[in-house]
């Protein structure tokens, strides 16, 4: 193999990749990058047999060729070269790659790259077509409520499903849910219902970014394994087996008490609630009152801790219903705060002890349930 391309190029594509190396894996392989020709482009591939993540840069191909090289060791050779052009050649004989770079000059040493597992790619046309700016919100909006306790693997994923022209993501960890609906620019054929572990989404969600054509979604034939199709990446996961809990007996039905309240300023007050809250368990209380015709209504946000302090911010809000007090773990309060892209959002009440549920105000494609926290008298 010898080819050539722009240390810009190499590093961003490095950085995509790398995220799918595994350093602590007991086979060897899993650490390294594979690097390739294919078709006039050079083929950057990692994999730690959950993740797989192929990328495709820009290259001046000269020979052909493929090698595995440690992904930790390219990465940061790389990212210390300067912006010029970076020259790579893999000696065969010895499996080494070298690279050149300006007035810098190393050797790696390889692995063969008939020894890499492979990365799959996507096969022919179709899949489910989705925007990519709506696919990244939807993620960043579920994927944080996934459990990360791998005692109950089931919640560790995102439900994603593809059914009537609708993509749904949902994710709990059995304190908290949420869930993203969003409709599709084509008709779906048949449905699609998989779990896709949160990490692997999460890394989806990275890789949006900067995507603007469509992405494109398929499950392999044996369904075992989910294929995002970006421009000039490819994302591979395998799939959380089993049954996903039916999210929709957890959502209330009815609620006695609506607050609306702006987000930010209630995300500030959460944050600040914080600084209190993490001393303890990290409750953060609400107490909820309703206005009347003298004065408009409240939301008081309050955190105490015994070894530090307490604190109280009092927001403006408007409130139909009862008045209530219901507490929550502000970690996670902040979390759903922090993707709701609304100016102002709904929590729905019911009581101290049921669960709350909050509501971008004007779209009805986002919702979340938290469990309330007990709080001692």
């Amino acid at each position: 193999m010898k080819v050539s391309c722009l240390q810009e190029n190499l590093a961003k594509g490095l950085g995509i990749v790398g995220r799918a190396v595994s350093p602590r894996s007991t086979a060897p392989i899993f650490g390294h990058v594979l690097l390739a020709t294919d078709e006039g482009r050079l083929r950057l591939a990692a994999t730690n047999s959950e993740l797989g993540i192929n990328c495709w840069i820009g290259a001046r191909v000269e020979e052909e060729g493929a090698i595995a090289v440690p992904a930790r060791t390219l990465i940061d050779l790389v990212n210390a070269f300067p912006p010029d052009q970076v020259h790579l050649e893999a000696v065969v004989r010895t499996m080494t790659l070298n690279l050149r770079c300006g007035r810098s000059e190393a050797n790696i040493k390889g692995l063969d790259a008939e020894d890499f597992p492979i990365v799959p790619v996507r096969e022919g046309e179709g899949g489910v077509q989705v925007n990519a700016t709506t696919l990244r919100t939807a993620i960043a909006q579920v994927a944080f409520a996934a459990a990360t306790d791998e005692a109950r693997p089931i919640l560790t994923g995102v439900l994603t499903q593809f059914k009537e022209g609708q993509m749904t993501l949902a994710a709990a960890d059995g304190y908290r849910l949420s869930v993203r609906h969003a409709p599709l620019a084509e008709p779906t054929g048949e449905p699609i219902s998989v779990i896709v572990p949160a990490r692997s989404m999460v890394e989806l969600g990275r890789i949006c970014t900067d995507q603007e054509e469509p992405v494109f979604a398929t499950v392999t034939p044996d369904s075992n394994r989910i294929i995002f199709q970006l421009k000039d990446i490819v994302l591979s996961s395998s799939l959380v087996p089993g049954a996903f809990p039916d999210y929709r007996q957890i959502i209330p039905r009815d609620h006695t008490t609506r607050t609306v309240v702006s987000t930010a300023d209630l995300l500030k007050a959460c944050r600040t609630a914080q600084i209190f809250a993490r001393d303890g368990q990290g409750i953060v209380q609400f107490h909820i009152h309703p206005g009347s015709e003298l004065e408009p209504g409240r939301v008081v946000v309050s955190a105490t801790s015994v070894e530090t302090g307490d604190d109280v911010t009092q927001l403006d809000a408007t409130i139909v219903g009862e008045p209530v007090e219901i507490a929550f773990n502000v970690k996670f309060m902040i979390e759903v705060l922090s993707v709701i892209g609304c100016p102002q959002v709904a929590l729905e009440t019911t009581s101290t002890s049921s669960p709350g549920v909050l509501r971008p105000v004007g779209e009805e494609d986002f919702i979340h349930v938290a469990m309330p926290m007990h709080i001692g008298r």
